[in-house]
């Protein structure tokens, strides 16, 4: 009897035991559930800091900005991932696109800031953009951007006269583009080298198709009388700057946003004249370069770009006309809200055709001479 019942304490005992462990069991998952659910939480909340603190590396940017301009963008940018390293090298937007087709087999850049959109327009015919679909592509209209995401409209830059503001006045400079053929304006104008710009190849284009689209020729002749009244054709805007602020010239056609930066942060003596007509609105675009060696860091910066914070600030202090349509117009400095924009309207796919073949005429036959 003895042992018959240690037996049965034993087995109870053994069941007291088991129902122990399987409810330990039933409640444990729950438990790792909770934890995990929220390490997830949290992680989610983390992701962007995460992100910036992560981003390391290089960036290799070509550009065509201004260099106060890029000193604050990579500045800020460097702000939020600051050890990512940027290298940039500036240049022309035609000797951008030039440069990215000749490296073409082995690309040295990995994001292309600052092309018009006849530039922009043959690389990616081309194949030398890479096609990308950011965050903020509803907000930017359909024409201001590449069909297949290879490249975005960053700003929009109206092409006007520019002035020497000692010597004359929005009332006494040319009024109009073909104002600017009058014997008055003789050896007053200077111009910035056209065939490394990408600003001045589409100003002189759009002169062409503006005399009449179906035919150069009258466009040819309005530039022989444009090139007959120009004194000299400067090798960088610096030059241009330099030779306009010394009154070796009065007038120059250039973008509106850069005539705006040396006027209010670098003190120069320049002003600008909105042409009655209306003026060639650029999309000055930006692109990944294809099979670019820092493509993370690349589409970081593309976004960076584009944040609403940044474009208001870029107008603010650097007079930047966003391309993205969904900021509001009252977050905009005094100047954005003052502005009348008048385009002239220009078919841009037959400009990207035909740009190289009608400057290539104006640089032997018409500066030639």
């Amino acid at each position: 009897m003895k042992k018959k019942s240690l037996l049965l304490f034993l087995l109870a005992f053994v069941f007291i035991i088991l129902a122990a462990c399987s409810d330990d069991k039933v409640e444990s998952p729950t438990e790792e559930k909770e934890t995990d659910t929220g390490a997830t939480e949290e992680k989610e909340g983390d992701a962007n800091a995460t992100e910036e603190k992560e981003a390391s590396g290089k960036l290799v940017i070509y550009t065509a900005r201004d260099e106060s301009v890029v000193e604050q963008v990579v500045g800020m940018f460097n702000e939020k991932y600051p050890d990512v390293q940027v290298d940039v090298l500036t240049m022309g937007a035609q000797q951008i696109l030039e440069r990215v087709r000749g490296e073409k087999a082995n690309p040295q850049a990995d994001f292309w800031w600052g092309g018009t959109q006849s530039a922009l327009m043959v690389a990616a015919n081309e194949e030398l953009l890479a096609s990308f679909k950011p965050s903020f592509d509803a907000s930017v209209a359909a024409e201001h951007k590449d069909p297949e995401g290879r490249w975005y409209g960053e700003m929009l830059l109206p092409e006007v006269i520019m002035i020497n503001s000692d010597i004359l006045t929005k009332e006494t400079g040319p009024q109009d583009w073909d104002d600017l053929l009058d014997e008055q304006w003789k050896d007053k104008i200077i111009i910035r080298g056209v065939l490394a710009s990408g600003t001045m190849r589409t100003i002189y284009s759009s002169m062409i198709y503006r005399q009449d689209a179906t035919s150069p020729e009258k466009g040819y002749e309005w530039l022989k009388a444009l090139n007959e009244n120009t004194k000299e054709y400067t090798q960088d805007p610096t030059n241009l700057y330099l030779k306009l602020a010394r009154q070796e010239g009065t007038v120059s056609l250039w973008n509106l946003q850069d005539i705006l930066l040396q006027k209010e942060l670098n003190n120069q003596p320049f002003d600008y004249i909105y042409p009655k007509s209306g003026a060639p609105i650029l999309v000055d675009g930006v692109a990944l370069v294809k099979d670019g060696k820092n493509k993370d860091n690349a589409e970081l910066f593309y976004e960076f770009l584009f944040e609403k914070d940044v474009r208001v600030k870029l107008a603010e202090d650097l007079f930047q006309i966003p391309a993205r349509s969904d900021i509001a117009v009252e977050d905009m400095p005094a100047w954005y809200k003052e502005l009348d924009l008048k385009s002239l309207e220009i078919d841009w796919t037959l400009l990207a055709e035909k740009e190289a073949e009608w400057m290539q005429h104006w640089d032997e036959k018409i500066k030639s001479k």
